[in-house]
């Protein structure tokens, strides 16, 4: 789920690491330093990290004492044996036992040396350079270390030693200490807002990611490249963590208050043609029927042919009561029958289905605020697909100002890599989101919790996501 965001806000911490190493590299400023660099996602993952590379170096030290007891004993081996235990920095490396060989193969081989030594990199030589060459060696890697943000992932070669074991660390320190200016964030910050816009975030959503980022940055003060990613990270994560936590109670909550009053929780659903919301309420009616409620629903879309007995196949596979009249008559006296019912029955939860129609049709509004006021619905729900990112956020606004929103629930949010409608629409219409849709079967939605969503947005690309998950 949301690879698009994830990319945005780990460019964000690389453009500005980059930024802040390029202008130390002109301060000479700049030292590397031993350590292991970690990824943008890699923040609250360290400590366990860390842990399973200490086991890892644990559980490599036999092999490396049983490979040295090898080589000790194996004094009669030949030189072709000892040039195939060693591995891969054998490669380009030129044995020193060969000192039988004729004189003129080996003139031939310096030779040929020179001719190629232009155009070899330094990674395959460093091993055989002769001690009168360290010199130069060392004036390379100076250089090496000056090169740009992006080269040092590719040359992993400062160590002077041939340990296939250590990991090259790809780290940077600064001698004084690096503050973050508005300067630093400037062009920054400009991509990340057109990045999120790109990705179907609102604008005022957009803007205020970005503000909160600068105000959370500006000032801080790096000692080392991983600081600046921590930091970016968390910034990013609290700005977002805002957005999204719109407080609100959850329809299970509001179940049982209704229930202690005796009374059923009247949920009416609005939305336009193909969001899903005749799907959704026959997953809410299995959803909260696993609870141990006891739900009924209202074919209050008299309008679309086939809608009543699409809404009744969903019925009948959950094993829910439904409520309808013949096709054409009044929606609004078909909720005001299933909340009778309920209340008659004793059942807990009555959901509204209501036809599909877009927020633009003045006469379908207005029957869809008649049905609220026949049926006096405790929530009124507005279904969005998530996949529409931005779209369904003026949906839910044009939903909102017509009729007064008290939640949204958005379908297909499993599909969606963007995540422009799920970081948006709360925040634009200050209601909060209740659940998500994450596939086509009765058991796949999720009622949504901030934390969960959060979580999602700053996890690393390819894990998996528990929909069952508290």
């Amino acid at each position: 789920m949301f690879e698009s965001l994830k990319k945005k806000f780990s460019r964000t911490s690389d453009k500005l690491e980059e930024e802040l190493i390029e202008e130390a590299q002109e301060e000479n400023n700049l030292e590397e330093e031993s350590g292991k660099k970690f990824s943008f996602f890699s923040f609250g993952r360290k400590d366990k990290k860390e842990e399973n590379d200490s086991e890892s170096d644990v559980a490599e030290i036999p092999q490396e004492v049983e490979s040295i007891q090898e080589t000790d004993t194996s004094d009669d081996e030949t030189s072709d044996d000892k040039d195939e235990k060693s591995g891969f920095w054998s490669f380009g490396k030129k044995s020193s036992d060969n000192k039988e060989e004729p004189q003129e193969e080996e003139e031939s081989a310096e030779e040929i040396q020179e001719e190629e030594e232009p155009k070899k990199s330094h990674f395959w030589s460093r091993n055989k350079e002769e001690d009168t060459e360290e010199s130069e060696q060392a004036d390379e890697k100076t250089e090496q270390k000056k090169s740009r943000f992006w080269s040092r992932k590719k040359d992993n070669d400062s160590s002077e030693e041939n340990d296939e074991d250590e990991e090259p660390s790809g780290m940077f320190s600064f001698i004084t200490a690096k503050t973050i200016s508005e300067k630093h964030l400037e062009d920054i910050l400009w991509e990340l807002e057109m990045g999120l816009l790109e990705g179907d975030v609102a604008m005022e959503v957009a803007s205020a990611v970005v503000d909160s980022v600068k105000d959370d940055l500006v000032g801080r003060k790096i000692k080392r490249s991983n600081d600046i990613t921590e930091y970016t990270y968390n910034a990013l994560r609290n700005a977002v963590a805002e957005i999204i936590d719109i407080p609100g109670k959850s329809m299970t909550e509001m179940i049982e208050a209704k229930k202690a009053q005796g009374e059923p929780l009247v949920v009416m659903f609005v939305g336009i043609n193909g969001t899903g919301k005749t799907t959704t309420i026959g997953k809410l009616a299995n959803y909260y029927l696993k609870k141990g409620y006891t739900p009924v629903i209202a074919a209050a879309d008299t309008f679309r042919a086939g809608a009543i007995e699409q809404v009744n196949y969903h019925a009948d596979k959950v094993g829910v009561k439904l409520i309808k009249h013949q096709k054409g008559s009044d929606p609004a006296a078909v909720a005001f029958d299933a909340v009778e019912h309920a209340k008659a029955q004793g059942k807990e939860l009555v959901l509204i289905d209501t036809a599909g129609r877009m927020q633009t049709n003045t006469n379908l509004m207005d029957e869809m605020k008649k049905i609220k006021r026949v049926a006096k619905p405790d929530l009124v729900v507005f279904v969005g697909d998530a996949l529409t990112g931005n779209d369904a956020t003026q949906q839910a606004s044009k939903f909102n100002e017509a009729i007064d929103l008290d939640g949204v629930i958005l379908t297909k949010a499993d599909a969606d890599s963007k995540g422009g409608a799920s970081l948006s629409i709360g925040y634009v219409i200050k209601k909060p989101i209740l659940f998500l849709g994450m596939g086509q079967g009765y058991d796949d939605i999720k009622e949504y919790d901030a934390d969960w969503m959060l979580n999602q947005l700053f996890s690393e690309s390819g894990e998996e996501v528990n929909i069952n998950e508290a």
